[in-house]
C-alpha cells in the first residue's frame, strides 16, 4: 500500500475514529485502527466490538492495500508533524513507512486479516433528519443517563419512534431528561431501542450540524451516516423503565417561572456549602420569593434568595444542586417553568422547547 495525503486531512480522519479505540483492549488488535486504500479512497476503521466507526476520503493512491496501526501512537505522530504532505507506504512485513518532508518513521502494524469485519447495516428501517436536530436531542438527554450503573439499560439513551414521533430519554434514576420531535417520514416507524452512551458521545462529538443524518435501525444495532462518516453500534438489550410514570402532569400543577441565569448563579454559590456526603440544597417557595439554603457543619451555611412570581402556600423541597444546574444548562430560554407537588415527589422543569426534565427530591435537612 502507498498513498499521499495532506497532513491536515489525515489528522481530521484519525480524530473521527481514534476515540472509539478502547484504552484497555481485551484483544490486542483492537488498540489499532485499520487503514485501507482501494479504488482511489482511503478508509479508516475503528471498533471496540460494540461501537464501530469508519470514515473515508478520496486521495492519490499509488498502490492499494491495507494495514492496522496502533491508534494512539499513530495519531500522536501525525498530529506532531509539520510537513504539509505525508506519504505512507507499507511493506510485506507489516511495517508502515511514514515520510513527511525530510522526516522518516517506521511504525509496526498488525495483519489486517485479524481485524474484525465492519458490521453490515442492511435491512434496517431508514429515515433522515437534520444533523442539528439529532445532535441537539442527544445532547439534551445524554447528560442524564447513567455512566456505570449495574442496570445496563440506564447506561444509554432510550430512543422510541411511534408513527412520526421520535422520543429520546436519558435517566440515571435520580434525574430524567426527555425530548421529542416529529419526523418527516415516508411511512411510519414503530420501534424502541437503547443506544449505548459511548456511541451517543461519539455522535455528539462528530455530527456536523449542517449535515443530514441517515439513521438505519435494525433488530440489534443502529447505523448513523453523515457524508463520509458512518457509525454502527450494537443496541443495549433489556427493558427500559416506564419513564412516563415519574413525569408529573403539568396540567394539574401550578407552574412557577424562574429566571434561569439568576437561579444558576445562586445554585453555584450555595452549592459550595454542601457536603461530600450529601449534596443537598433546600428550596423554599414563599410569596414572591425563592430562598435557597445549604448547611454544612464543617464549612458553614449559605443562604440566598431571588424574587419569583409565587402567590400560593409556602413549599419546601431539596435537590442535588449539580443535577439542577445540569438541567438549567441544557435549557434555552431566559425563564424556565418549575412544578412540584410536595417535598417527597419529583420536581419538573420545562421551557418552550420540546424538552422535559425531572429531578428526584432529597431528604430535607
Amino acid at each position: 500500500m502507498k498513498f499521499i495525503i495532506s497532513r491536515e486531512k489525515l489528522v481530521v480522519l484519525i480524530s473521527k475514529v481514534q476515540s472509539v479505540v478502547p484504552s484497555k483492549a481485551v484483544v490486542p488488535i483492537l488498540s489499532n485502527i485499520l487503514l485501507e486504500a482501494k479504488n482511489g479512497v482511503i478508509t479508516l476503521f475503528a471498533t471496540d466490538l460494540t461501537v464501530s466507526v469508519k470514515v473515508s476520503v478520496d486521495v492519490d493512491i499509488i498502490q492499494e492495500g491495507a494495514i492496522t496501526l496502533p491508534a494512539k501512537r499513530f495519531f500522536q505522530l501525525i498530529r506532531e508533524l509539520t510537513a504539509p504532505e505525508i506519504t505512507l507506504e507499507t511493506s510485506e512485513t507489516g511495517i508502515a513507512r511514514i515520510t513527511a518532508g525530510s522526516s522518516h518513521f517506521r511504525l509496526h502494524g498488525m495483519d489486517k486479516e485479524e481485524y474484525p469485519a465492519f458490521p453490515s447495516a442492511d435491512d434496517g428501517k431508514t429515515f433522515t433528519m437534520k444533523g442539528s436536530d439529532f445532535k441537539d436531542m442527544l445532547t439534551r438527554t445524554s447528560f442524564a443517563a447513567a455512566k456505570d450503573d449495574t442496570r445496563q439499560v440506564l447506561n444509554g439513551v432510550f430512543m422510541e419512534i411511534r408513527g412520526n414521533k421520535m422520543v429520546l430519554v436519558g435517566t440515571d434514576g435520580k434525574r430524567l431528561a426527555k425530548v421529542h420531535k416529529h419526523l418527516d417520514l415516508f411511512e411510519p416507524i414503530d420501534c424502541s431501542n437503547i443506544i449505548p452512551l459511548k456511541a451517543v458521545d461519539e455522535l455528539i462529538r462528530v455530527i456536523v450540524e449542517e449535515d443530514e443524518v441517515e439513521i438505519s435501525i435494525m433488530d440489534d444495532k443502529i447505523s448513523i451516516k453523515m457524508g463520509n462518516f458512518c457509525l454502527i453500534t450494537k443496541l443495549i438489550s433489556g427493558q427500559f423503565p416506564d419513564y412516563e410514570r415519574v413525569i408529573p402532569d403539568h396540567s394539574e400543577l401550578k407552574e412557577i417561572k424562574l429566571h434561569r441565569e439568576e437561579l444558576m448563579t445562586l445554585l453555584k454559590q450555595v452549592s459550595l456549602f454542601t457536603s461530600d456526603m450529601s449534596h443537598s440544597v433546600k428550596l423554599t417557595f414563599s410569596k414572591g420569593e425563592l430562598r435557597l439554603q445549604a448547611t454544612n457543619s464543617d464549612i458553614g451555611e449559605g443562604k440566598v434568595n431571588m424574587p419569583v412570581d409565587h402567590r400560593g402556600e409556602d413549599k419546601e423541597i431539596a435537590f442535588n444542586p449539580h443535577y439542577f444546574l445540569d438541567v438549567l444548562r441544557h435549557c434555552k430560554d431566559e425563564t424556565v417553568n418549575f412544578c412540584m407537588t410536595d417535598s417527597f415527589n419529583p420536581g419538573s422543569i420545562t421551557d418552550t422547547s420540546d424538552a422535559h426534565y425531572v429531578i428526584m427530591p432529597m431528604r430535607l435537612g
